[in-house]
């Protein structure tokens, strides 16, 4: 009863409602009502009490609070079940748990155990960044699941250039970069059988608001944040429902159409890669070679030192700079 009392408030966020109206609505008492007001105080909430005007929510002490996300989605099915915990070791971990419910999102504030691609650590400081996974459970073949990647790194771009964000660049297929520096890692884990998928969990991890001293030195020359790219802090809220309601277009073409045209050419305007000399490292063996384009599969099509021309798989590779990072 105290959520739908909270949520009550948060639809009708700076406006007074008054005890009556609430007790008649959930049909309890004027005194629950009170109780379950105290109560909301008592965890933070900011909430303004008026004799003969009733209860107004000023504040939400949680940014990344459920309520307020599907509150401001315009998704069909994309967080219409929204998980958020204080703490967790991994989102893509917990998002197992919920792989029935297509367009689940996880969030936690914090992961002790983050990881990125080949099982790299990542660094994910409390209230910082935005660490969330999502549950998908389209309905192709699993061989076309790598496609999901640029999916996810087409709607990640697109949001981060509707908030104001310059020289965003995506290096294939699952960074994206800001002034040749790695603000967001996204990881796309597969459950499935010959011929059909299960689920599948795209693990999303963003540095917001990280300061310098929240990055480890060994990474100081490869992460950035976007509070450090813009001087300023950034609204997680606000940045995380662009990125679902972003998403979920997208990934409709796709299931609906196997159609990753719209996210492609996003990823090849945005390409950090194509038309450079890059290293592709696979296995531990490195070679240079010339980028030529992502093709409509979203493979990248790259030129050897012999002249060559190969296409490379999602996935099968880790793609590095010649002078660094990219």
């Amino acid at each position: 009863m105290k959520e739908e009392i909270l949520r009550y408030l948060i639809e009708n966020k700076n406006t007074f409602i008054s005890g009556e109206k609430i007790s008649k609505k959930l049909n309890i008492s004027r005194v629950a009502v009170w109780k379950y007001i105290t109560a909301l105080k008592e965890e933070g909430f900011v909430i303004d009490s008026v004799p003969n005007k009733g209860y107004m929510l000023v504040n939400n002490p949680i940014e990344l609070h459920p309520l307020e996300i599907k509150k401001s989605l315009s998704t069909d099915f994309i967080g219409n079940n929204v998980y958020y915990f204080d703490s967790l070791d991994s989102t893509s971990k917990k998002a197992k748990e919920y792989y029935e419910e297509n367009g689940a999102v996880v969030i936690s504030e914090e992961q002790t155990q983050g990881k990125g691609r080949l099982g790299r650590a990542w660094c994910s400081p409390k209230y910082k960044g935005l660490w969330f996974s999502i549950v998908l459970t389209p309905k192709i073949e699993p061989q076309y699941a790598p496609k999901i990647s640029h999916i996810a790194a087409a709607a990640v771009i697109k949001s981060l250039t509707e908030i104001g964000f310059k020289d965003v660049k995506c290096k294939w297929p699952n960074d994206i970069l800001i002034k040749d520096k790695k603000v967001c890692g996204i990881l796309t884990e597969l459950s499935a059988e010959l011929n059909m998928i299960n689920y599948i969990i795209i693990g999303i991890g963003i540095n917001v608001n990280l300061d310098k001293e929240d990055i480890p030195d060994d990474l100081k020359d490869k992460a950035f944040s976007l509070k450090l790219a813009s001087g300023e802090e950034v609204n997680r809220k606000s940045l995380l429902v662009h990125i679902l309601n972003n998403l979920e277009p997208l990934y409709k073409d796709f299931e609906d159409n196997m159609d990753i045209k719209s996210s492609l050419e996003i990823c090849r305007k945005h390409s950090a890669v194509i038309g450079k000399e890059v290293y592709i490292i696979n296995k531990g063996v490195s070679e240079k070679v010339e980028v030529m384009d992502i093709d409509s599969e979203g493979e990248l099509i790259i030129k050897d030192c012999h002249g060559e021309i190969k296409s490379i798989i999602s996935g099968e590779v880790s793609v590095r700079g010649l002078n660094g990072y990219i």
